[in-house]
């Protein structure tokens, strides 16, 4: 997105956060700007440059890493902090040090709230560089970043027990007291728009491991929670639980989940940076008012995550709205996916029959549309067809018969028994 010369990052969450707040900065100062937490995890970041392009010679390897990773590395913080940065209330100017990585000059606006500093504001600026006038209102934009921080700070840093309390929980007295717990310390906002996420598979059960939540604009809370992504196992052997990542986001607006879809993104990009075995998938919830129906929403963004590793047409980041017959599928218990009308065509023998048969029924029936997907002759077709009827015993020409072999192959591909 371009506007008044700016290249925003897609990270935008809604007026008044973050994104928005370090994009003023940049236009304030025509300088490319990012925004870190104390801890050097990058939140936001805008380019700029006059020609509203994106300005490429702005990115030095200390602000490439910075971007790409999320993080600066302990020698990069030592060594910006050595200036005094984490004691300065002023502006900090840190001349360019090719040796250092740092190949322009930047100045470092202390982001405080009640005289604790929370974060930065770095800019990219050569000499003459900014004014003291424009340094002067970027640093009051920098208080109001201060004040989101140290809000955030307040009703998330400390939500990890609370979410997951509530969402293990079993139904009844248990999962009441939990929530009763989460919307106390959640205070007003807790009766606020909200949506859920879940990240899985998640490498790590260690809290400590887990993103801060400071570094996703409008992250409420997160938490890990076991998960076994609804697969199952063999009779001869239970399947261990993996982790999943469960995060609550603020919505400004019911129809605009931008910012859960913004999270998901980026925790999907955490995963994989941690060493996650295999593919991950996000799903995203219905927003709801209010903590009442958390419980129904987790159980919405599971199911949209399992459904976008189930279908890769899904994408990675799987809306509940969006996930069609496996709205249904995801709820039905995993012994339904072995219906005895499809147990031989799921052989592995029969791979491609099975293929064949899921491909046409997606098509509706329509046999040129299922031949051109599946690059086939038409005849080619009607002989695979002919096979799947004989090994199942359905009449494909038999809505119902067509309605249980779809689903059949649907559920079995959602709990992993073939695809």
């Amino acid at each position: 997105m371009r506007e008044n010369g700016r290249v925003a990052d897609v990270f935008t969450a809604g007026r008044g956060d973050y994104q928005e707040l370090v994009d003023e900065i940049s236009a304030l100062l025509g300088a490319p700007a990012t925004l870190e937490n104390r801890d050097f995890e990058l939140i936001a970041f805008a380019a700029y440059d006059s020609d509203g392009e994106f300005d490429e010679a702005s990115l030095d390897p200390v602000r490439t890493r910075s971007i790409l990773t999320r993080r600066s590395t302990a020698a990069v913080r030592t060594w910006f902090e050595g200036f005094g940065i984490a004691r300065a209330t002023g502006p900090v100017r840190i001349p360019a040090t090719p040796e250092a990585g740092v190949y322009r000059g930047r100045i470092c606006l202390p982001v405080r709230h009640r005289g604790v500093v929370l974060g930065y504001v770095w800019l990219l600026a050569d000499e003459p560089g900014p004014t003291e006038r424009q340094l002067s209102a970027a640093m009051e934009v920098t208080t109001r970043i201060g004040a989101l921080l140290a809000d955030e700070a307040q009703a998330g840093a400390d939500l990890t027990r609370e979410l997951r309390a509530v969402l293990v929980a079993r139904s009844g007295w248990q999962r009441d007291m939990a929530l009763a717990e989460l919307r106390m310390a959640l205070g007003p906002r807790g009766d606020g728009l909200h949506t859920v996420v879940c990240v899985a598979p998640w490498p790590s059960a260690d809290p400590d491991d887990a993103p801060s939540v400071r570094t996703l604009p409008a992250a409420t809370a997160l938490c890990t929670v076991p998960w076994d992504g609804g697969a199952s196992p063999a009779p001869e052997a239970v399947a261990e639980p993996g982790q999943s990542l469960a995060l609550l986001v603020r919505l400004r607006s019911t129809d605009v989940l931008a910012p859960a879809l913004t999270a998901a993104t980026r925790l999907l990009r955490e995963a994989e940076g941690r060493g996650g075995r295999g593919r991950a998938a996000a799903g995203v919830a219905g927003a709801r008012h209010g903590l009442a129906e958390l419980g129904t929403a987790w159980q919405e963004a599971s199911a949209a995550a399992r459904a976008a590793l189930a279908e890769a047409r899904l994408g990675r980041v799987a809306q509940w709205s969006a996930i069609g017959p496996y709205r249904l599928l995801t709820s039905l218990p995993p012994r339904a996916a072995h219906d005895p009308a499809v147990r031989a065509l799921l052989s592995p023998a029969h791979h491609e029959l099975a293929h064949t048969a899921e491909v046409f029924l997606d098509c509706a029936g329509q046999a040129g549309r299922t031949a051109s997907e599946l690059g086939i002759h038409r005849q080619t077709l009607y002989y695979r067809l002919s096979r799947v009827e004989q090994l199942t015993g359905l009449d494909l020409d038999d809505g119902e018969d067509r309605l249980l072999l779809h689903m059949a192959l649907k559920g079995a591909r959602l709990h992993g028994a073939w695809g």
